[in-house]
């Protein structure tokens, strides 16, 4: 293979000392070409970002959570999602024997928590939501009447819920990396662009990510020893493509984690950059008017939530994580990652002000 490597480059550099000085940036299109060729299927260690690190608490169906009379308690309902079982109990009463208990639940109107197919209450005053939706979000308060004997007066105390609709957030790698170029008026470097973006989605096709050109722009840089130089400033995206997988059967593997492919693919494009600094590096040939600039690649882990989501580590330590509902008087318009302040929105998962 690098024989041929050689005998493609050497091809190369004799086709364009023929040519006009035009045609001289065309090779760099055939050695994007051969880069490609050059790779293989590496054993690829892959990591999740400590920000997916979440602890696995079971079931919904069989996670029971307790109020207290202190504070609201804050609770995360995935959107769609079955909701833990809440109770209408604190932590001390739990495992008391209460006589004649009275569970009342209401709503964040106020009106009694109205029974249906998404919502139930058992006869052990446990609250449950089923495919939980936005408008569902809010504060729910219990009143819970009791005796802890026949002869003792009755007590009654009050336990408030705070619940939030949340979703993950749509998450990409965003990479930056810089080419010696042509002439930035030059139309062989349109050609070049749409040839990388080629490769690259050809890279991660097989993982189901997805590759969008952000920007190109071409700039004169000043060198301190070799005077002006034309450089092209390449951002592109890298996200997985949702519900991406290789059969309907296949979902059950970690192959199909969206952070687990993501990962791969960047690995994949990392190892692609740093194999054209290799390739060239065999040659003492002059380098081809244009070629990746060695240590330009750079990346960066992007969050975005949903319109009416946001995320708050602050406000939400137990979800820091999340894209979480927007509390009344904020909201998010687009796919930002926080909410913004605004006092005129009255409504969970505002998107306008």
């Amino acid at each position: 293979m690098e024989g041929a490597a050689r005998v493609l480059l050497r091809r190369a550099r004799e086709s364009r000392l023929r040519r006009c000085r035009l045609s001289q940036y065309l090779p760099p299109l055939s050695l994007l070409l051969l880069f490609l060729h050059l790779q293989t299927s590496p054993s690829i260690g892959y990591f999740y970002p400590e920000r997916y690190l979440r602890q696995v608490v079971g079931d919904t169906d069989t996670v029971k959570l307790v109020g207290s009379t202190n504070i609201p308690v804050k609770i995360y309902v995935m959107l769609n999602h079955n909701s833990p079982h809440l109770l209408c109990v604190t932590r001390r009463l739990r495992n008391v024997e209460l006589i004649d208990p009275v569970f009342h639940w209401h709503a964040p109107i106020g009106n009694a928590v109205p029974e249906n197919s998404s919502v139930k209450v058992t006869t052990t005053g446990s609250l449950i939501f089923y495919n939980f939706s936005e408008e569902m979000s809010g504060i729910y308060t219990c009143s819970l009447s009791y005796k802890r004997t026949a002869e003792e007066v009755e007590k009654t105390l009050q336990l408030k819920y705070v619940i939030y609709a949340y979703v993950n957030p749509n998450f990409y790698y965003q990479f930056t990396a810089r080419y010696h170029s042509a002439p930035c008026n030059s139309i062989y470097n349109v050609s070049f662009e749409k040839k990388l973006l080629q490769i690259l989605s050809r890279l991660v096709i097989d993982l189901f990510c997805e590759i969008k050109l952000v920007k190109s722009e071409c700039h004169h840089v000043k060198m301190q020893r070799a005077g002006l130089q034309n450089e092209l400033f390449f951002t592109f995206s890298v996200a997985p493509i949702e519900n991406g997988t290789k059969g309907p059967d296949e979902c059950t593997s970690s192959s199909c984690d969206p952070v687990e492919r993501l990962d791969k693919a960047k690995n994949l494009i990392e190892r692609f950059f740093i194999q054209q600094v290799e390739v060239l590096g065999r040659h003492s040939e002059p380098l081809p008017e244009i070629y990746y600039i060695e240590g330009t690649l750079k990346m960066v882990w992007i969050n975005r939530c949903r319109p009416g989501y946001g995320m708050n580590a602050l406000v939400h330590p137990n979800c820091p994580d999340c894209c979480v509902i927007c509390n009344p008087g904020t909201y998010n318009p687009h796919s930002g990652t926080h909410c913004l302040q605004c006092n005129s929105s009255m409504v969970y998962g505002g998107r306008k002000c």
